[in-house]
């Protein structure tokens, strides 16, 4: 394991709520995944147990419709989680994720943070701690966008 790697980790959102100690058992089960511009990292319909922590650059998010053209839905930026909940259920992702300029992702498979459940409870715990927050952070987000748009369509509070 590599001081890079654990720097790496330590840096990330994964690590916020964790010992020393705890982000290198962490680092020891994550890996660092580099994508060129375009590669996709998840694709619609396809099922991955992989929880995916933006490290640089952009990845969108996209939703394909009608006439098979792609809707970007969400653009994730360095910081944010990926495939979320992929990790925590393991049913089919309902989005594509693709690298916009290319990306770097920090890597962590469900089964390798399972691993760790009896040795290193807590860390677990953290882990799981926050992929909650981050999850509850898009529902607030997909929240506010709702009601904008419904305010938009139905021209209320004045604003539009």
């Amino acid at each position: 394991m590599s001081e890079e790697l654990v720097s790496k980790v330590r840096g990330s959102r994964l690590a916020q709520d964790i010992s020393e100690e705890e982000c290198a058992v962490l680092a020891e089960i994550t890996t660092v995944r580099t994508l060129p511009d375009d590669e996709v990292l998840i694709a619609e319909g396809a099922v991955d147990d992989s929880l995916y922590v933006m490290l640089s650059g952009k990845i969108g998010v996209t939703k394909q419709t009608a006439g098979d053209e792609d809707t970007t839905l969400h653009v994730l930026c360095a910081g944010e989680f990926a495939g979320q909940m992929g990790f925590v259920d393991g049913k089919e992702h309902t989005a594509t994720l693709k690298a916009l300029g290319g990306a770097e992702v920090l890597v962590l498979k469900r089964e390798d943070l399972e691993s760790r459940l009896e040795t290193h409870p807590n860390l677990v715990y953290q882990v799981m701690r926050s992929v909650v927050r981050s999850g509850h952070e898009i529902l607030r987000r997909m929240n506010n966008q709702y009601v904008e748009l419904t305010n938009y369509i139905s021209k209320t509070h004045g604003r539009y």
